[in-house]
């Protein structure tokens, strides 16, 4: 009688091994759905960002442009060449937040 006992307790711990086992591998494939996802959220987020930067500066400098025309009346140069000026602060916005080229603060910091 308590061999058969022992015997259905390891039947019942081999089980549940075994679901264990399988929740185990389920849970690790949840985690790195997870992780991919993250990764994806960032990666929407950065392009936000820098998007809505290369945008924002455009506008700025066509905004500036058509002021600077209604008061001067240099009708359309200013406009031309503020949006030109707002479009390369844009593009150079956009290369310091992607860390391609370093910001002018960091080199003064490096010399001391």
């Amino acid at each position: 009688m308590a061999d058969d006992r022992e015997e259905s307790l390891e039947k019942r711990r081999a089980q549940l091994e075994a679901k264990l086992a399988t929740k185990r591998v389920e849970v690790g494939k949840d985690e790195a759905r997870e992780a991919q996802a993250e990764v994806s959220r960032k990666g929407y987020a950065q392009a936000m960002k820098l998007s809505s930067e290369f945008i924002a500066a455009i506008l700025v400098g066509a905004f500036l442009g058509y002021v600077f025309d209604r008061f001067v009346g240099t009708a359309p140069w200013g406009m031309i060449v503020l949006l030109l000026l707002g479009f390369c602060a844009g593009v150079l916005n956009v290369l310091r937040s992607a860390g391609v080229i370093a910001h002018p603060l960091d080199d003064k910091d490096d010399k001391k």
